[in-house]
């Protein structure tokens, strides 16, 4: 489908994507307090944005709660996006380091141990 709207080609590379993901996941997971920072950071920066759309203080204050849900919605979308890029970077350099089969398998266990890292630090910071 995509080669008859393009008149070029290109190859996606399945264990690249996987990779990608695993480490991406991996690194959310690791993370954590930083997306949720990220998150923050982006929502108010949505929120001002948009308002500076709105001329009437009525019309804004009348719309207000539903576009902020609508903003925290692309915030939390939007906060993947530092985090795919580092996750391929580092499936990237697994990949030149130890070969395609190990950049796979680092990402499985990275992303293990990082969950059971945010469960611990989650329970940790409950009590």
């Amino acid at each position: 489908m995509l080669t008859e709207v393009l008149p070029f080609q290109f190859g996606l590379d399945a264990t690249a994507i996987a990779g990608a993901s695993l480490w991406s996941l991996a690194l959310y997971l690791g993370f954590s307090p930083l997306s949720h920072w990220i998150m923050e950071q982006l929502s108010r920066w949505f929120n001002f944005a948009e308002r500076s759309l709105y001329t009437s203080v009525e019309e804004f204050e009348r719309t207000r709660k539903g576009r902020e849900a609508q903003n925290a919605f692309y915030a939390s979308l939007f906060s993947i996006v530092p985090f795919l890029i580092v996750g391929g970077l580092c499936d990237f350099l697994v990949e030149l380091g130890l070969g395609r089969s190990w950049a796979i398998s680092m990402g499985i266990m990275a992303c293990m141990g990082c969950a059971v890292y945010e469960l611990g630090r989650r329970d940790g910071s409950v009590r």
